[in-house]
């Protein structure tokens, strides 16, 4: 089943409050990896809490579109499989 924005919300909605790793790309050839905490999920975005030992601003909001154009890869802490590939 592919995925749709409103599974992608949906998956996150039950995930609020768990550890996680976004990593973007912020160019041609580079990445940028992000650890936090999933905040909160808003109908267009979600939001993530930084950690502030490895980030120097205190949060960062990223779009449903973002994933499922591949343009982010979330991977909460207790998963070894990107939980929004399609299978």
């Amino acid at each position: 089943m592919p995925n749709t924005l409103a599974t992608i919300k949906d998956k996150l909605d039950g995930r609020i409050g768990e550890e996680l790793l976004v990593v973007a790309q912020i160019g041609r050839k580079k990445i940028t990896k992000r650890r936090g905490r999933l905040h909160m999920t808003y109908p267009a975005v979600f939001v993530v809490d930084l950690d502030q030992d490895e980030n120097s601003f205190e949060r960062v909001s990223y779009s449903y579109t973002d994933i499922l154009t591949r343009n982010i890869e979330v991977n909460f802490d207790d998963d070894d499989v990107e939980e929004f590939d399609e299978d």
